[in-house]
């Protein structure tokens, strides 16, 4: 599954974007932010149905996050465990959309989540927000919360963290997305009518898992960094 790739040169050095990921993350986005305007267009207090569902979806993210981290930090953050589900999810599931039959003189038209650059972008952001509010919390013994002389193994093992979680959020999201696409695809091209379509109705079901899982990850982590303990 090879990418639509444009390089261009910025002071001497070759750059490349894969040019079928950001288009199909700005298609992305832009279609979340019409399910969002559409969802708050008209509030009631008897919701209709987009409202129901929007309102559950924060209420729950909202639960999870005062669960872990309290009801003062999961105000400060559910905007971004937020957004990551909501975003993650639409990217997720605009891979199941039948775009691959517009045919590109090379790349796909698929899910943003497919390219691994997509995914450690976000891994990045993620470890680089909750690094931050961690410093901000505790300072910078944020980085040596077991050191003593029964902790140093802990402290080296927290600081060789840091740089594993970003990695394994970003290839476990990739692997995922990539291994399905490729399977539905694969079905497709072996058998084209009734067979793929379970795999096809599986693969929704993983789509949406994998946002939780990488929403809940990424919560779990920021309510770790900001504890005093």
């Amino acid at each position: 599954m090879e990418h639509w790739v444009y390089t261009v040169s910025l002071f001497g050095h070759s750059v490349s974007f894969n040019v079928d990921t950001i288009l199909t993350m700005w298609v992305s986005m832009l279609l979340l932010i019409i399910l969002a305007f559409l969802t708050t267009k008209k509030l009631d207090m008897v919701p209709t149905k987009l409202q129901f569902i929007g309102e559950g979806l924060i209420k729950y993210f909202n639960n999870t996050a005062k669960t872990s981290m309290g009801d003062d930090n999961a105000q400060k953050h559910i905007a971004i465990i937020l957004t990551l589900f909501m975003f993650i999810l639409t990217a997720n599931l605009f891979g199941q959309l039948p775009l691959r039959l517009i045919h590109l003189s090379s790349g796909e038209l698929a899910s943003p989540n497919n390219d691994i650059n997509m995914t450690a972008a976000m891994a990045i952001v993620v470890s680089i927000y909750y690094i931050y509010y961690g410093v901000k919390k505790n300072g910078f013994k944020f980085f040596f919360k077991g050191l003593g002389i029964d902790g140093i193994i802990i402290t080296l093992v927290d600081t060789l963290e840091l740089f594993v979680r970003p990695f394994s959020l970003a290839l476990r999201l990739f692997a995922n997305i990539l291994a399905g696409e490729l399977l539905v695809s694969t079905f497709l091209g072996l058998f084209s009518l009734a067979l793929p379509l379970p795999f096809m109705l599986f693969e929704l079901f993983v789509a949406l898992i994998q946002a939780l899982v990488f929403t809940l990850l990424s919560t779990t982590y920021i309510s770790m960094a900001i504890q005093e303990e």
